[in-house]
């Protein structure tokens, strides 16, 4: 009982310190964190080195780090344009301990006590620069650039953009009151708003929100021109009462399972898994009766829209429960389950949850995620919405990464009643068209001894009661000279686009690869549109009463293929 109260005067305490430290951040002396953004901005690009450093980090060594990491000469090419000579903007989002997600499999690097990882941004590129500091011997380990995508926004970040939105006019007014006092929710999460910069020049936007009644007010934040993109509202239906209990088990999941592998053997199987910062729960060397299928298995992008005209939504993340603005965070270690069909054990499972505090209100979200593990050798990755989310009209796209043992792999499609080989990279898009053979058999991988994995397409027929996935599955070469997502990964897709384009193929074009007897990688994307019709709900979620108290009634959306092994 008094490890219970401690822990509630700590939790309160931390809410106090958020709280005053907002009212700090909003200033008295006439200065806005707008203007002092402005500044630092113009003396940055003074410097020969136009990096803006990490503002909080709890690594004692983060002046030291930086220095090193900013000194490495392979950097220099995104501090100058080199046509115009013109310096670009960067900025250092995060430095924290490198971990075992995110390193290759299989990596050189045993002693992590003294490697840091770096996430750097450019804002001119719109890309990430991530790299690793090795401290005790004062160099750089490795640097990985990712066109096109977005590390997780800042503390500072966020705060400034909650001021822009809180004080602009137009947003004051769309919402209709005087002045605007309540906090904004998801404020830290990136979104776009089409024929915008945020979709057209790719900059970086967050979107602030602010819930009346059964509306939502979205502030698109544009952080890259420090302005306000556009405002938009989404029906979000009757609010309800927050009825989550997030049970504080922080220390535990980041020494147990973020901070190092667990090995499981277990029927059949075994495999490596562990908590990624970003990623999700993944898993590493995935083996059925000794012989391995997948090098690694990882959740990467959680991208939501809610417009079929104006396109905005978020791009999210779920990971480890370290401080994440942008992230779902897990808030319980995950867990073992057997699968029971018929009344017989075919199989286990190994799940995680993700969810906001807030859950069920509007704009709070419940993610999950399993793997299942079958006793005759069938894996099935499965990622679902538990609702409610902050529309109710919202299409949900997460993104997947499967990638497949064994270097010498081909793969085939079905069609017109055979098994067509792709010959390059390329993506394939699961409509109400398409055919399969026998039990859905849609895909396969196929190594040179005619061994593989058969992938069964969802179309509802699945024991999680989903409706189909209406998947994009794209397949890229995988090379171990190149870092194209084995280790965490930034967000690498916007939320709101409605075709091909939801990341993976930025490791395809411009120029596809040869992938005829290689290591290949599938990406994954699923598409669930919510629905919160009365008798038809799917990816929603509700608050209801219930002898005298609110309790969750749910709704999931389930998705992700079977693969059956031959």
């Amino acid at each position: 009982m008094m490890k219970n109260i401690v822990l509630l005067y700590v939790l309160f305490s931390f809410m106090i310190i958020l709280n005053c430290s907002s009212q700090k951040n909003r200033r008295t002396d006439g200065q806005s964190l707008l203007d002092e953004r402005k500044r630092e901005i113009e003396a940055v690009l003074k410097l020969n080195k136009p990096v803006l450093l990490v503002k909080q980090t709890d690594i004692k060594s983060s002046s030291e780090i930086q220095d090193i990491f900013i000194s490495n000469s392979k950097l220099d090419k995104f501090f100058l344009e080199s046509s115009s000579q013109k310096k670009m903007l960067n900025e250092i989002f995060s430095i924290s301990k490198a971990r075992p997600s995110d390193l290759p499999n299989g990596s050189a690097i045993m002693n992590m006590e003294n490697l840091y990882r770096v996430e750097m941004y450019n804002y001119a590129m719109n890309a990430s620069i991530i790299g690793f500091v090795d401290l005790a011997h004062r160099q750089v380990i490795n640097i990985i650039f990712y066109k096109e995508t977005q590390p997780d926004i800042p503390p500072h970040l966020v705060e400034l953009a909650m001021e822009m939105a809180i004080n602009d006019t137009a947003v004051i007014n769309e919402y209709g009151e005087h002045k605007l006092d309540q906090k904004p929710i998801m404020a830290g999460t990136k979104t776009a708003l089409n024929r915008t910069k945020c979709q057209r020049s790719k900059h970086l936007c967050v979107a602030p929100t602010f819930v009346k009644g059964d509306k939502a007010l979205w502030a698109i934040v544009d952080l890259t021109d420090l302005n306000i993109a556009g405002v938009k509202w989404t029906q979000v239906g009757e609010t309800g009462m927050a009825v989550t209990q997030r049970t504080m088990q922080n220390d535990k999941i980041m020494s147990c399972y973020c901070d190092k592998n667990n090995v499981i053997e277990k029927n059949d199987w075994t495999f490596s898994y562990s908590m990624s910062r970003s990623d999700g729960l993944v898993l590493t060397n995935v083996q059925y009766k000794k012989k391995e299928l997948f090098r690694n298995v990882k959740l990467v992008d959680w991208h939501v829209s809610y417009s079929k005209i104006d396109g905005f939504g978020y791009s999210d993340a779920v990971g480890c429960p370290e401080f994440s603005t942008a992230a779902v965070l897990a808030v319980e270690p995950p867990y073992f389950e057997a699968i029971v069909e018929s009344g017989d054990t075919t199989g286990f499972l190994l799940g995680q949850r993700y969810y906001s505090e807030g859950w069920p209100t509007p704009c709070n979200y419940n993610y999950h995620q399993y793997f299942e593990f079958y006793n005759d050798g069938r894996f099935r990755p499965v990622v679902g919405s538990i609702g409610r989310g902050c529309g109710n009209n919202g299409m949900y796209r997460p993104v997947t990464r499967i990638a497949l043992s064994g270097e010498k792999n081909n793969f085939y499609e079905w069609n017109k009643n055979t098994w067509k080989q792709w010959k390059k990279e390329q993506w394939t898009l699961q409509t109400g068209k398409t055919l399969y053979q026998g039990d859905h058999q849609w895909l396969k991988i196929e190594n040179d001894n005619k061994q593989g994995l058969v992938i069964l397409a969802n179309t509802g027929q699945m024991r999680d009661g989903g409706r189909g996935d209406n998947a994009y599955v794209y397949v890229t070469k995988w090379d171990s000279h190149r870092d194209e997502g084995e280790t965490d990964l930034p967000t690498i897709g916007p939320c709101c686009n409605k075709d091909y384009q939801q990341g993976p193929e930025k490791f395809i074009e411009p120029d596809p690869e040869i992938i005829e007897t290689s290591s290949i990688v599938l990406w994954y994307v699923a598409q669930m549109t919510n629905d919160d019709t009365k008798g038809n709900e799917y990816c929603w979620a509700e608050s209801v009463l219930k002898n005298g108290v609110y309790v969750p009634v749910i709704y999931p959306c389930y998705s992700g293929p079977m693969f059956k092994p031959y």
